[in-house]
């Protein structure tokens, strides 16, 4: 193979990567725990939290934190996974990389 087809295919895969990116960037995910609902973008930035107040008491704030850290936590384990998954072609197993 000649280096400008090489270099044609480099270009071509770049912009297939950054084209799935983009898609998942525009992505939304919604973490659950119990009563705490997070969603993020895949860019992982939270766009709306909500409580059922309906199941919460005032005196509950510390295992309210403790929901919402869960929340969160499990929509960026969704971004990381759908990324790992419409990516993971062009980085050929090497995680992290996105």
């Amino acid at each position: 193979m000649n280096m400008q087809a090489m270099m044609k295919q480099a270009q071509k895969l770049q912009k297939d990567m950054m084209n799935e990116k983009e898609a998942i960037d525009k992505m939304k995910f919604k973490g659950i725990s119990s009563f705490v609902t997070v969603l993020m973008k895949g860019t992982k930035e939270v766009i709306n939290v909500k409580i059922d107040n309906d199941s919460i008491d005032n005196d509950e704030i510390e295992m309210l934190e403790d929901m919402i850290m869960v929340a969160v936590n499990d929509a960026i384990r969704q971004i990381d996974a759908i990324t790992e998954e419409k990516m993971g072609k062009y980085t050929q197993g090497m995680p992290g990389l996105f």
